[in-house]
């Protein structure tokens, strides 16, 4: 009797925190390499809730003042949405926290990034050796007429499609405060190239694989695994400089479980599962303590000079501009 009281006693003790993250082989890998350590260690249990950012801070704007979510795991462009709403808690300044590289230290203190992602370029190299091309090296060669037809972007509503866009307009004389220049490029020089405006990342690999798509944009995470899947096929770093994507983690305001997300956001930073991130799903480590191994640095944004070269979007403008760019780009630009 006594055994089964204490046995009892300890499963109402057990604290539980639920997490929001992304679904697919991100959710799977959170399952089996990144919870149950922390399980272990703590003795809570995790209950991890997949959906992309969109459908995250969707919940979180639902659930305030009566949260269920004690951690949210999103990108960084919703991520600075949610901190302007009032969603995210401050972030607890010890720990592996104090490790991060600034950049990772996003604004106000209310989120961190778990995961530095590079947006640039990427090719089939099978497909540019038959044409006699040389490999790409700068954004400006999505212009290049020669590439009429065999571009690949992700739309506007796609955080690479966007940040298409932004660069477009930085290097033509504009900026996010100024996207006059983004779209005149964007409708007159690329648009001309793209094949598809591409939403899938299956059907935009599956494009890349085949040579249907010869150039695209999107991030180096994306492109390793298709690598990875034996097809030639290789990322680029634009001159330029590639557009920085933080997957981002904050501890949600008004969370059930705050000290325990505290916890786990500082797991989640922590140079070992950096380091398990990285091999796994290549995500650049925002921990300068993390080691890698030599295959694993060559995948993935790693080191400060690699981290000190990625290029920051205004994400205050873009956020506050989105829905204008949006309709505009429809009106314009992917018709």
């Amino acid at each position: 009797m006594l055994a089964l009281a204490v046995a009892s006693f300890g499963a109402l003790a057990t604290e539980t925190i639920y997490v929001g993250g992304f679904g697919g082989s991100t959710e799977q890998f959170f399952k089996e390499k990144i919870i149950p350590p922390f399980e272990a260690k703590t003795g809570a249990k995790v209950v991890y809730v997949p959906g992309n950012s969109t459908d995250t801070l969707a919940k979180l704007q639902a659930q305030r003042g009566r949260q269920e979510i004690s951690v949210a795991l999103i990108d960084d462009g919703p991520m600075y949405q949610a901190v302007g709403q009032g969603l995210c808690a401050k972030v607890e300044d010890g720990g592996p926290i104090k490790d991060l590289y600034p950049t990772a230290r996003m604004v106000g203190d209310r989120s961190v990034g778990i995961g530095f992602i590079a947006s640039g370029l990427a090719y089939n190299k099978e497909v540019f050796a038959k044409n006699g091309w040389k490999a790409p090296t700068s954004w400006q060669d999505l212009t290049d007429a020669k590439y009429r037809q065999k571009v690949v972007i992700p739309p506007i509503t796609n955080g690479y499609g966007l940040l298409t866009l932004v660069m477009m307009s930085r290097l033509n004389g504009g900026g996010e405060d100024k996207m006059d220049p983004g779209f005149d490029v964007m409708r007159k020089k690329v648009a001309p190239n793209v094949l598809a405006w591409e939403p899938s990342p299956g059907k935009m690999a599956q494009m890349l694989q085949t040579g249907e798509a010869a150039l695209v944009v999107w991030g180096n995470g994306r492109v390793q695994a298709v690598v990875d899947q034996g097809a030639s096929v290789e990322f680029v770093y634009p001159k330029e400089g590639a557009v920085m994507i933080m997957t981002a983690g904050c501890v949600v305001e008004g969370a059930p479980q705050a000290k325990l997300g505290q916890q786990f956001l500082q797991h989640i930073v922590s140079a070992e599962s950096q380091a398990v991130l990285a091999g796994a799903q290549s995500w650049g480590s925002v921990n300068k303590t993390t080691k890698l191994a030599p295959d694993v640095v060559r995948k993935v944004v790693y080191g400060p000079e690699r981290v000190g070269a990625l290029i920051a979007p205004n994400y205050e403008v873009i956020n506050a501009k989105r829905a204008e760019w949006t309709t505009r780009w429809n009106r314009t630009v992917e018709r």
